[in-house]
């Protein structure tokens, strides 16, 4: 089985988040996206902190997809540097894990 991960993305906005989502989803570079709204980030950025509002999205997909799946992202995400931030996922429910694989393993929607 190919090994499963999570992926962390953080929004400006639910509209971008769901954006972001439905492609991801619609390409099958992501087997499930949650958007979790109410999160406040608290950071340096250019010497400055800074305190934002934002969305986090918490993808479930396979580790050989990422490189296409950061690519995707990138290009729709409008902060200059966004996060995106790839986790193993070291244990589960191993049909659920193998649902993650298969629904990554389709060919994408058109």
């Amino acid at each position: 089985m190919e090994k499963a991960c999570l992926v962390f993305i953080t929004t400006g906005g639910l509209e971008e988040a769901e954006r972001i989502a439905e492609e991801l989803i619609k390409d099958r570079l992501a087997a499930c996206v949650n958007i979790i709204p109410g999160l406040t980030s608290i950071y340096m950025w250019k010497g400055e902190i800074c305190k934002e509002k934002e969305i986090l999205l918490i993808l479930k997909t396979v580790e050989s997809l990422l490189p296409r799946l950061k690519e995707l992202v990138l290009k729709l995400h409008s902060y200059e540097l966004p996060e995106i931030i790839s986790l193993p996922i070291s244990g589960g429910l191993e049909k659920y894990l193998q649902w993650i694989e298969e629904e990554c393993q389709q060919r994408p929607q058109k």
